[in-house]
This record gives C-alpha cells, structure tokens and sequence, in this order.
C-alpha cells in the first residue's frame, strides 16, 4: 500500500509564517524527495545574498521510505528493498520561508522558479497576501448565499450520498479530491 493519506487533506502544522517575510505554500499534496532539496538549495544560494537574506526550512528532510523491486524481478518473492526516501506535503503547508533585508520584487523570480519545479503546483506568498487568502476564504463561507451547500446534503443524506461518501469527505466537506484542493467548494 502507498498509504496516500499523508498527502491528502489541509496541513495542520507550518501553515503559518514564523521568522521571513516571504514564502512558498503548497496548494496540493505531493512527495519531496532529495533532489527537490538540493533544486531549492542550490537555486537559493545561488542567487541570493546570505549577508542580507536567510532561509528558512518548513519541512522535514525525507523520511518515509518508498520501496521499489528491482528491475527484471518475477512477481511475488515480497515486498522489495527501500528505493529512496520522501518528505509528504499537505495543501496549505509553507516549504520554505526567505527574510532579511529584501524585497517582494527581489525574491520573487527566485520562489517563482523553485515554485514551478516542484511536484505539486505551490504559490509565492508574502506574510500579507497568506493572510489574505486564508481571509478570503473565510469570507467566502460566511457569505454563501447557496442554501444547498456540501456539508447540509451529506449530513441530511440527501438522495442516499452518504452510501458513496468517505470519512474523509464528510470531515473536509468535499474540499478535497485525493490530494487536490478544490478551491471553488465553499
């Protein structure tokens, strides 16, 4: 088993800006593995100044073994030796925050470009704009005019939808589909 769940869903640690300014957020579930670490590594680096600007981690390095069988193996004969090792990354989870003395303008082309290279689709947010859509978010729910939202037809059972229903459905209120966020559900 791939044991998806430690991708799906919101993240509820590092969603929250701690030390820098700016940042990358994931808006949907994916797996790092060493060689995103050292892509956001060595881009940093490269081309930003360590005397003005830092960087600052918000995930773990890679822990969760993923397991692989070797190439011309026959089925069968077990579950095969540890391939390589992945971080899990929940939507909504800060990977990587930059602070100092910089700029939105500076640093952006910067996370733009780690931001597109990772596996799962992430946005460059500042301290402002993070708190902005979280905002808005939250606004949208409050004024929801649409009586029939997903959260009254699952609890009521309407038209038997609780018989297709997971767990998870109902404790996120179909706001998820696997390890997509689907931002137009309110």
């Amino acid at each position: 088993m791939k044991k998806l769940r430690d991708i799906q869903g919101p993240a509820q640690a590092a969603n929250t800006f701690t030390r820098g300014q700016y940042g990358i957020v994931a808006l949907g579930g994916g797996y790092l593995h060493w060689g995103h670490f050292e892509m956001m590594r060595l881009t940093i680096n490269r081309r930003i100044d360590p005397r003005t600007t830092f960087a600052c981690w918000r995930v773990n390095a890679p822990y969760k073994p993923i397991t692989r069988k070797g190439l011309g193996q026959r089925m069968g004969g077990g579950k095969g030796a540890i391939d390589h090792y992945v971080t899990p990354v929940r939507c909504g989870r800060l990977v990587l925050e930059l602070g100092g003395h910089c700029e939105l303008d500076e640093v952006k082309p910067v996370l733009t470009e780690v931001a597109k290279k990772l596996p799962f689709p992430a946005k460059v947010v500042s301290r402002e704009s993070l708190a902005a859509m979280q905002q808005e978010e939250r606004d949208r729910e409050l004024s929801n005019q649409n009586p029939w939202t997903f959260q009254r037809v699952a609890m009521s059972n309407m038209l038997g939808i609780r018989k297709v229903l997971s767990p998870f459905d109902l404790r996120h209120g179909g706001k998820y589909t696997g390890k997509f966020r689907l931002p137009e559900r309110v």
